[in-house]
């Protein structure tokens, strides 16, 4: 790869990191094709990219982005999973599939340029997925209104009920 390839690789990487909201560095050294094809297949279902390079590229394209947290674990084979939009879904699938795969390791991650640690990773992964965490949400806005208008109609309700009962006990006593 001469000069300029490379400098394109750090600009567009660069680029990528700085849309980025998470990334994970995982090392794959020992996985084969069939698993690493499953790895980018598993990660690109989730909406995430995986990016293999040369670790002083890496560095340089990190520069000014949030992945600039996890610089120092940039140290033998590396791929780097960036993540746009859902911080959990990538490491959901990592989790998974290092139980499967026993030659994947998560090495590192960081969300918005904050560090995290192997257990904090792990609770990421433990938690619902976005859509899920957004049907929860709705269905808890949903409740509040619902609630309320039982509510509300309770009183007409109760009061007609009570206007039943004096009218059956006048008609008791005539």
């Amino acid at each position: 790869m001469d000069r300029n390839q490379k400098e394109l690789l750090i600009a567009d990487v660069n680029s990528r990191l700085k849309k980025a909201q998470a990334t994970f560095l995982v090392d794959y050294q020992g996985l084969n094709v069939e698993e690493m094809n499953k790895l980018r297949s598993e990660l690109r279902k989730s909406g995430t990219e995986i990016q293999v390079a040369k670790n002083r590229l890496l560095k340089l394209a990190s520069q000014d982005t949030g992945t600039e947290a996890i610089k120092d674990n940039f140290i033998g084979p590396n791929a780097l999973v960036i993540s746009y939009d859902d911080v959990v879904a990538p490491a959901k699938v990592l989790s998974d599939l290092s139980k499967d795969l026993d030659k994947l390791e998560v090495k590192a991650g960081q969300i918005l340029g904050k560090p995290l640690s192997m257990d904090e990773i792990k609770i990421l992964a433990e938690l619902p997925s976005r859509d899920q965490l957004i049907a929860q949400v709705l269905s808890v806005m949903q409740a509040v209104p619902t609630s309320f208008v039982r509510v509300l109609n309770a009183v007409p309700v109760s009061l007609l009920n009570v206007l039943k009962a004096i009218e059956d006990k006048k008609e008791n006593l005539q």
